[in-house]
């Protein structure tokens, strides 16, 4: 009776229906193009703006953080925003402009509550630079502030068009150490070309190599003028008092949130403190030539003078657009970290996609009011989280400070000294330099990364911000193209664990690597599997990169651990292949004991668990494995697949004749010709009615004329474990765990010895 039912079930098992395969149909695959497209675009409208979800629940308590947050940044943005219009080669007010449209357009839009759109000084160098490299090439055609708008209205509508079609994933391919790289880069660059107008000094290019103009600074100290005294006094200010407040928020924690406000208003503080005396020592000091002893600001228009449709040149936009790629990406990707990272520390998620709706809207409409480009600051973002931010509506209050100072506070900006912005600048920039403790951390974590923000920060320092972010870039693909084709992969072995229940007499298997690589236990014995069998599991997802080294891997491992099939050494010198001529005469003997002593392999167990996705490539590669190997060991060697979730992947194995029980000799040999086989110059292995078994093994099934096939191999594990599976019983190959696909492996290899000794008696 049991071996009927053996029987019963190996036929079930072999001539399962066609209704239940286990593949992905055309049918299932088509049916994602026709669903009702009305409420995706319902949705995909109200997720382009995310104030709809939140304004109707707005209250006071809300309101109170908004107002005090918003005021706050607004009193640090104006002489920020000042600063940085400096940086970019622009008249003030175009940073003014920046900083309103910037943080008023972006709450209506944003995902994140604490990011403050406006002037950064990243983009603003980037923005000098542009400039400078348009008038390099026409001289004299077109003005400053036209070159940033034009800049600002190509770039942010670039960043809006990949968000709309929601290709925010892009940024993901550009980690944190590349970022933090150039980012360190830019700030060292920035600080070194501040210095010269801190000190008063002139006569060289501030915006060429930094070591250059930290070269061109020293040889000019010397020459130190009646600035320094502004800047210097405007820099030691702004640091005595952030590191008095830090000392006595520890001393007085309880008075720690007077002297937030404190620390916070020194940018302010400092700014009115240089103006006034500024005001007092010029005042009487220009006469009529309008020549002052220091560099002051001078008048800067009030209102918004500006607003109107953008005048973009098509002549302009050819001449700039080899610099649209590292406005595009800064903007960008300086935003999107900054939004992630405190979304992170504030605990709530952002929409890269919509923030980079949120960033291209800013700036597009940023351009019809002479704004050059605005992102994300850091400083800004921290302040105004640390400020007690309750929603984007924030920013409304920020832009109201900012309107203020437009239309009623210009006049007392003509006083300011530009020693003083530059303080400003050197103070702000300088918290963008990484700090040790966190180069270290990229140290410990990815030495190679490490690398490439070493790199990242050279190339920016002794080249441009443009090439410092192409480098970082590049490396970083680089990097991840040979992770990729260069995938770690381990052969397993069997580690027997008690249970932690107290008092439990349970035991279970794990699976670790044979080799100890400082991951396992060293006083811990790995058993390997049973003789004849492999346990291999892959790091990566199973593509065309890396598909020719996984072969390798497999084929070496077993051309070294396990018995060859054919004695070479009684095959004549003259008839053996050239490429595997076997041993030397005078070795065969060793040779051939050698391999006696070897086991003789029985099947292969891959873990799939890390794989999920798998290509034609791939099975190509899995297919010349299975061939090489079958070829080695002289028969047809078994490969079970175990933690197979993806129907797909389930759809590829099964189009190669894996899963499914197919010999060597029958399946597919080629799955994907690159070049065809015409004039009957075809795989002559592949028979008749071999061709016919791969239609049926197109369609999941596996075929009854499958000649070395015999169904009650293994028939009583699949007995024991598949009919109990939640997989499909015409996948026989196919395991939930990699525990089963052992037992399996393990279990086939038993009766295939059983069998063997049968045969002999």
């Amino acid at each position: 009776m049991a071996s009927e039912s053996v029987k019963e079930l190996g036929k079930k098992i072999i001539d399962y229906p066609e209704e239940t395969v286990p593949v992905v149909s055309v049918k299932d695959w088509s049916s994602q193009f026709f669903k009702s497209p009305v409420w995706p675009a319902i949705n995909y409208v109200r997720r382009l703006f995310p104030i709809v979800g939140w304004i109707a629940r707005y209250n006071l308590g809300w309101l109170t953080g908004d107002l005090i947050a918003g005021i706050t940044v607004g009193i640090v943005l104006v002489p920020q925003s000042m600063s940085y219009a400096t940086i970019a080669t622009l008249p003030v007010q175009y940073g003014l402009y920046s900083s309103f449209i910037g943080v008023l357009v972006y709450c209506f839009f944003a995902t994140s509550k604490d990011v403050s759109i406006g002037p950064v000084a990243v983009m603003s160098l980037t923005v000098s630079q542009i400039i400078a490299n348009v008038d390099a090439t026409h001289p004299g055609k077109w003005e400053g502030h036209q070159i940033a708008t034009t800049v600002a209205f190509l770039s942010g509508f670039i960043v809006l068009g990949i968000g709309l079609l929601r290709l925010g994933w892009l940024v993901e391919f550009i980690p944190a150490p590349a970022v933090s790289g150039f980012m360190t880069g830019s700030a060292i660059n920035i600080v070194a070309g501040q210095v010269p107008g801190l000190m008063g000094l002139t006569g060289f290019n501030t915006r060429g190599a930094t070591y250059l103009v930290i070269i061109d600074t020293l040889k000019g100290l010397p020459t130190t003028t009646r600035d320094a005294a502004f800047g210097l006094t405007g820099l030691s200010a702004l640091y005595v008092i952030q590191i008095l407040c830090d000392h006595l928020t520890k001393r007085f924690p309880r008075r720690a949130r007077v002297f937030f406000f404190i620390s916070v208003f020194r940018n302010a503080f400092v700014i009115v403190m240089l103006t006034v005396a500024s005001w007092l020592y010029t005042r009487h000091r220009g006469g009529k030539s309008g020549k002052f002893p220091i560099k002051i600001l001078g008048t800067v228009p009030s209102g918004l003078r500006d607003v109107g449709q953008p005048t973009i040149d098509p002549e302009l936009v050819s001449a700039l657009a080899s610099d649209l790629p590292i406005a595009t990406i800064i903007l960008l990707l300086e935003h999107i970290a900054i939004s992630k990272s405190f979304g992170r520390v504030n605990n709530y998620k952002i929409d890269p996609n919509q923030e980079l709706i949120a960033i291209g809207v800013t700036n597009t409409i940023g351009s019809c009011f002479g704004a050059y480009p605005a992102t994300g600051s850091f400083s800004r973002s921290a302040l105004k989280s640390k400020s007690g931010v309750r929603t984007p509506a924030g920013g409304i209050f920020t832009a109201v400070i900012v309107i203020v100072a437009l239309y009623g506070l210009t006049s007392a900006f003509f006083w300011i000294p530009n020693a003083g912005l530059s303080a400003i600048i050197i103070h702000a920039v300088a918290n963008l330099v990484a700090s040790p403790r966190q180069v270290f951390s990229y140290w410990r974590i990815s030495p190679l990364e490490f690398l490439i923000w070493c790199t990242a920060v050279l190339v920016t320092v002794f080249s441009t911000i443009e090439i410092g972010v192409y480098v970082s870039v590049a490396l970083s693909l680089a990097l991840l193209l040979v992770r990729i084709a260069h995938p770690r992969g381990y052969f397993l072995g069997k580690v027997t664990l008690r249970s932690d229940t107290p008092g439990s007499k349970e035991y279970r298997d794990v699976f670790v690597p044979l080799t100890n690589d400082g991951v396992t236990n060293s006083d811990v014995k790995v058993v390997p599997p049973s003789p004849g069998v492999i346990v291999y599991r892959f790091e990566e997802s199973y593509l065309y990169p890396n598909s020719s080294i996984v072969n390798s891997v497999l084929v070496d491992h077993v051309k070294t651990n396990m018995k060859r099939g054919l004695d070479v050494s009684t095959i004549k010198l003259r008839d053996r292949p050239w490429n595997d001529p076997g041993p030397r005469h005078g070795d065969a003997s060793s040779e051939k004991e050698r391999n006696d002593n070897l086991p003789d392999l029985h099947a292969i167990v891959l873990d799939f668990s890390t794989v999920s996705h798998i290509d034609t490539t791939a099975i190509q590669a899995l297919i010349d494995s299975r061939n090489e190997i079958a070829r080695w060991a002289g028969h047809s060697v078994q490969f079970h697949f175990a933690t197979i979730l993806s129907p797909w992947i389930r759809r590829a194995l099964v189009a190669g004749g894996f899963g499914i029980g197919t010999s060597s000799s029958t399946a597919p040999h080629e799955i994907a010709a690159v070049v065809p086989y015409r004039d009957g110059l075809g795989d002559r292995r592949m028979s008749d009615h071999a061709r016919e078994d791969s239609d049926d093994i197109e369609k999941g099934l596996s075929s009854a004329k499958l000649e070395e096939r015999n169904p009650l191999d293994d028939i009583q594990e699949v007995s024991k474990y598949t009919c109990t599976s939640p997989l499909p019983l015409d996948t026989p190959f196919f395991h939930i765990d990699l525990q089963s696909a052992v037992r399996s492996a393990e279990s086939g290899l038993a009766n295939r010895y059983e069998k063997m000794i049968l045969s002999t008696k």
